[in-house]
């Protein structure tokens, strides 16, 4: 199968400056984190229903929006297992402290898992050290719409690997050993993998071995 072209959009939203990406290969569409302000996200939808809402994790600064994008869209929300409680509201320990209106996890996905949304064929990389079920979404071999001859592979990664740094790990569910861990196993990634973060600028994976894996890894 050839390699699906890929658009990406991005809408940055909330006091945090939170990344929400919109993901399509022309025929289906993947929402990132749904953080914050529902009629914002609708606006930058403008009509387009995605196929797909990709969680990376569950605080609350990615999953704002959530609830009300999935009934306004009908679209299914994929989590990992382990952060499905926090979500749905069944452990309400992180959520009920910033008001977070619990939402069902439709398909709750754990590491290895591949998914298939529409031509778009995503790999589940659970990568704890940020909280204990964060996940990163990859797409392999993808082409950007707008560069001829491109291909690159497409790492979703959440509050795993910023620009120049990583994601704290002092938070509830943070352990920095496992963060150190999921480094290194995104550091063996393709260099010319694209890195879709959740707060700050999409990187590379070739940027950031100097930056990051070589000091935290």
């Amino acid at each position: 199968m050839a390699s699906p072209c890929v658009s990406i959009e991005r809408i940055v939203l909330g006091p945090i400056a939170n990344n929400v990406y919109l993901i399509s290969d022309g025929s289906s569409m993947v929402l990132v984190d749904p953080s914050c302000q529902e009629k914002s996200i609708l606006a930058f939808l403008d009509g387009r229903v995605p196929n797909a809402i990709f969680v990376t994790h569950a605080h609350y600064d990615h999953i704002g929006a959530l609830a009300a994008l999935r009934e306004a869209t009908g679209a299914p929300v994929y989590a990992s297992l382990v952060e499905e409680p926090l979500i749905n509201g069944s452990d309400p320990s992180w959520g009920a402290r910033h008001g977070v209106e619990p939402c069902p996890v439709d398909c709750t996905v754990s590491d290895g898992d591949v998914l298939s949304i529409g031509n778009m064929v995503w790999k589940v990389m659970i990568t704890p050290g940020h909280s204990q079920g964060s996940t990163c979404f990859l797409l392999e071999d993808a082409r950007a719409c707008d560069v001829e001859d491109s291909s690159a592979s497409i790492l979703v990664s959440g509050d795993t690997l910023f620009e120049g740094t990583i994601g704290r790990t002092d938070l509830g569910g943070g352990d920095y050993q496992a963060m150190r861990k999921s480094l290194a196993r995104l550091a063996t990634l393709q260099d010319e993998t694209i890195v879709l973060p959740g707060h700050g600028n999409p990187t590379t994976i070739d940027a950031e071995r100097i930056r990051v894996f070589e000091r935290y890894c």
